[in-house]
């Protein structure tokens, strides 16, 4: 495999190596620092994130790989580390395991030290292991497995330093890892199965417990509540609720703050390109047009992710996400599905471009493109304020109740996209997608307390930021093509209307009307952008227009022959229609096949224009 672009001027090179839920991505941090930038593997969409630090005059690069359970696994994330280990000239390798699981990561490490030489182990998560009454006898399994082991904490930068020592010295060659011992024998290369049972005695020899500890009581009593069969999907359901009134809740005002001052700077713009005596078609296009798509995707957007991301965030970060995919799993199982499908899906939730992405964790290709071809059956977040406005206006109102009610509809409708997504699941699973089932076999972790400044920095920079800017990229032009077919007249009456016109026929059918029609066409590019582009075909404007306030919002619908079936309608196309762009690339990105990105607009497309015509033939 190709060799990521690196550190230039290097003088050593390093992976760490290591399973999921281990620390290993932040001790990556605590090593590197700033020093790093991500990117993907030459000719896969597997990522990779590439850093370096000084130690003793010596410049080190350190990649640091796809966490891996082992080495013989087919998933992309698991291939990767092994060609990696296996193909690249290393001067060490450096195998990151639990402290307090040492079993489990032994398994791996055994793996690891079959195919390289030069290693550190470094038992990380040492301060939980302690809190547990874990402790390892170092020295002897460093004598057992012939390389350097060390315990660390990285979130606490304890045992970073001394980690970075004994990094230069393994790659300079003044610590030899003799591999001698029993442990490493290559006899054990033969079996999986062997080596769990070497990693068994070999923590049977070096690690001792006293008592249960308080982690893992608190891991047990949790569990007994959100992974029981009577109350794990019900708790569920409540953290949900909670999320999304809190959202709903807190990007109200914002939101309102962000549009006011947008408009305060779109009067100097007027006024500046007043100033400079602009044609009046350059003034439109780039204030009227690109100006305000692009303002409306910022105040509409950033609030409302601002608050989801972080909160989501911190349920990820403090173990309770791999407990949705366990109770879920016998569900999607009997769908045809894999459970982890349910992760993809909470990831969706934030950006469908995002949750596409994240089905690269399962590892059964047929069970991977499942996951791909359905997420964007979860509304994500451009979709959520459409939702959220649809859903104040016509069923719930403003206020404390009105909040509530909103983000009681919320949930419920997440509830029915998770419904469609199975059956679609199973669907798929005895047609295209056929196949056998893969097994289910999924770490839980600990219960942890999430470090909150990191997880709000992570999601705000990784999460919010970054799916902003996307969403901003292409609203910027879609903005500027709306606003020339509003403007562009074609006898006596603009391209926008000749095609809601053309389009209300179809509209009609199904509930809506061709303005309706036309603005979740055009809103392709960004969906922030179909309710602004309604309100201009309404108001005649010319001009995408925002509204100030729920209240005018429903005046002006309600004025352009918007019923309670008219909303209901609404509510269906907004979660049931083809990706944005951005999806769409992405999902033909990752299957390498324009068929089946086709395939994933056609499917929620379709189910959602039947939904909205059986609607609308029951309300006749």
């Amino acid at each position: 495999m190709s060799k990521p672009k690196g550190i230039k001027n290097a003088d050593c090179s390093v992976a760490l190596v290591g399973n999921p839920n281990v620390g290993k991505s932040t001790l990556f941090n605590a090593l590197t620092g700033l020093k790093q930038h991500t990117g993907n593997w030459t000719g896969k969409t597997v990522a990779f994130a590439e850093g370096s630090f000084t130690e003793s005059g010596s410049v080190v690069r350190v990649t640091d790989l796809p966490g891996a359970y082992s080495l013989r696994s087919f998933s992309p994330d698991e291939a990767v580390t092994r060609d990696y280990l296996v193909s690249q000239s290393l001067d060490c390798v450096v195998i990151v395991a639990d402290a307090g699981a040492l079993e489990r990561s032994l398994t791996l490490a055994l793996e690891v030290l079959y195919e390289r030489k030069d290693a550190v182990l470094c038992l990380n998560l040492s301060d939980e292991a302690e809190r547990n009454g874990v402790t390892t006898d170092t020295a002897a399994l460093s004598a057992m497995l012939g390389i350097p082991v060390l315990t660390a904490s990285a979130k606490k930068m304890q045992g970073v330093e001394e980690l970075k020592r004994i990094i230069v010295a393994v790659c300079k060659g003044d610590i030899h890892c003799a591999q001698t011992g029993e442990a490493c024998s290559r006899e054990l290369s033969s079996s999986r199965a062997v080596l769990a049972q070497k990693s068994r005695e070999i923590c049977n020899k070096c690690v001792r417990k006293d008592g249960t500890g308080k982690v893992t009581e608190l891991t047990a009593k949790l569990d007994r509540v959100l992974t029981s069969k009577k109350l794990g999907i019900p708790v569920m359901l409540v953290l949900f609720l909670i999320l999304f009134w809190i959202t709903a809740v807190g990007a109200n005002y914002p939101s309102q703050w962000l549009a006011a001052l947008f408009g305060v700077v779109k009067t100097w713009l007027y006024g500046l390109f007043a100033f400079l005596h602009a044609p009046d078609f350059v003034t439109g296009l780039l204030i009227d047009g690109v100006y305000n798509s692009l303002s409306w995707v910022v105040s509409v957007m950033l609030p409302p992710m601002a608050i989801f991301f972080p909160l989501f965030s911190l349920m990820e970060d403090s173990g309770y996400l791999p407990r949705i995919a366990f109770n879920l799993d016998s569900i999607f199982a009997r769908c045809g599905a894999h459970g982890k499908q349910s992760l993809t899906m909470a990831m969706g939730i934030g950006c469908n471009a995002c949750g596409v992405t994240g089905c690269r964790i399962i590892e059964n290709p047929r069970e991977r493109l499942t996951a791909i071809l359905t997420n964007s059956f979860l509304p994500c977040n451009g979709r959520l304020p459409i939702l959220i406005a649809i859903l104040t206006v016509f069923f719930a109102g403003e206020g404390f109740t009105g909040s509530l009610i909103t983000a009681s509809g919320l949930t419920v409708i997440l509830m029915l996209c998770v419904l469609i997504t199975l059956a679609v699941s199973k669907l798929l699973s005895v047609t295209v997608c056929r196949g056998e089932a893969s097994g289910f076999a999924m770490e839980l972790p600990p219960y942890r307390l999430p470090q909150l400044g990191k997880t709000l920095t992570r999601s705000l920079l990784d999460r919010t930021l970054k799916v902003l800017g996307r969403a901003a990229a292409v609203a910027a032009p879609a903005g500027a093509v709306i606003w020339l077919l509003a403007n562009i007249r074609l006898g006596g009456s603009s391209l926008l209307y000749g095609l809601t016109d053309f389009l209300d026929p179809f509209g009609r059918a199904v509930g809506l009307d061709g303005v309706i029609v036309a603005a979740f066409i055009l809103g392709f590019p960004a969906n922030e952008t179909v309710i602004p582009i309604i309100l201009m075909a309404y108001l005649s404007s010319g001009v995408m227009t925002d509204y100030t306030g729920y209240s005018e919002l429903g005046a002006i619908l309600t004025a352009h022959g918007w019923t309670f079936k008219t909303a209901v309608c609404m509510l269906i196309m907004t979660v049931l229609h083809f990706p944005c762009s951005t999806t769409c690339l992405t999902i033909k990105k990752e299957t390498g096949n324009l068929r089946w990105t086709l395939l994933s607009i056609v499917l929620p497309t379709m189910i959602g224009l039947l939904l909205c015509f059986i609607v609308n033939l029951i309300f006749k």
